[in-house]
């Protein structure tokens, strides 16, 4: 993840040894080398993502032919590259916040068994429902609505397994449990946002430069004042991504533009609006093919 952007630029190299210091973690190696099971801890994660998709972003922005954003967005862990990429906090600041965020999601995660599952056909009153009936005193909530038909529950580990075995009574075409550290985007994550909280309190925001739409409520953030609070209630909200594709959507965007690792939410925006296109920017590659596109 990432390699040919280091091997390809000096600025990306740079980036990169800037992390690794912020973050005190071996980013490059666990990037392009591994494993794969300790890249994939939240704690591990959250820094490796946010530096490859800043590595992405500045690659665009050295070229004069890149398109300049009127708005951005981020799922979970992606609202802080989307805060970094309208100004509102520097490269270090960034890295800084997620790998502390990982490290207390993790540690969130590991106190108490938990997951998440993807349930697949059911709108969030069905998926509610589910929620009440498999919970069973347990945790077991709604954490992330993605798109029509594909919504995730996040609880401890049984009242998951229930839910799953559960989800076709209520109506569900399946149910997938997903290979997560533990329940993200619920009331088990309270402990990580009370560490969290101070953490946050310490970094002086700036006004972002576009409007960012925040997950907990699908809203662009009104001022800097509210970014503490709803990067705070995101751990233990629910991430409204479909909704906040919608506003976007209602607010007229034409083009939008994936910028990081993978191509997930290209493939949420075809159940969202499948006739709007969204352009992946995960690799060095299909950078320099945008900025070298002919205009007119």
């Amino acid at each position: 993840m990432g390699k040919d952007l280091y091997d390809a630029s000096a600025a990306a190299r740079d980036l990169f040894d800037r992390a690794e210091a912020a973050s005190g973690l071996p980013l490059k190696t666990l990037c392009f080398e591994g494993p794969e099971e300790r890249l994939n801890r939240t704690d591990v994660a959250q820094p490796a993502i946010f530096t490859v998709s800043a590595v992405l972003l500045d690659t665009l922005r050295q070229s004069p032919d890149a398109p300049a954003p009127d708005v951005a967005a981020g799922l979970s862990l992606g609202e802080y590259t989307a805060l970094y990429a309208a100004g509102a906090m520097d490269f270090e600041t960034g890295v800084k916040l997620v790998a502390k965020r990982g490290e207390l999601m993790q540690q969130a995660a590991t106190a108490t068994p938990s997951g998440m599952v993807c349930v697949l056909g059911l709108d969030e009153a069905k998926a509610e429902e589910l929620c009440q009936a498999a919970a069973e005193g347990q945790v077991l909530t709604c954490a992330n609505f993605n798109c029509p038909g594909q919504i995730v529950l996040s609880g401890q580990a049984d009242a998951c397994e229930r839910a799953a075995q559960l989800a076709k009574r209520f109506g569900a075409s399946g149910a997938v449990a997903l290979n997560v550290a533990g329940a993200f985007h619920s009331a088990l994550m309270a402990p990580a946002a009370e560490q969290f909280q101070p953490v946050l309190a310490e970094v002086d925001f700036a006004v972002p430069a576009v409007p960012v739409v925040a997950n907990v409520d699908a809203a662009p953030y009104a001022d800097a004042s509210q970014i503490e609070q709803k990067l705070l209630s995101q751990l233990t909200s629910p991430v409204r991504w479909q909704q906040s594709m919608e506003y976007l959507l209602e607010a007229g965007a034409q083009s939008l533009y994936e910028i990081g690792p993978g191509r997930v939410l290209a493939g949420l925006m075809r159940r969202i609006d499948r006739k709007m296109k969204v352009a992946n920017l995960n690799t060095h590659r299909a950078v320099e093919g945008l900025v070298d596109q002919p205009t007119g």
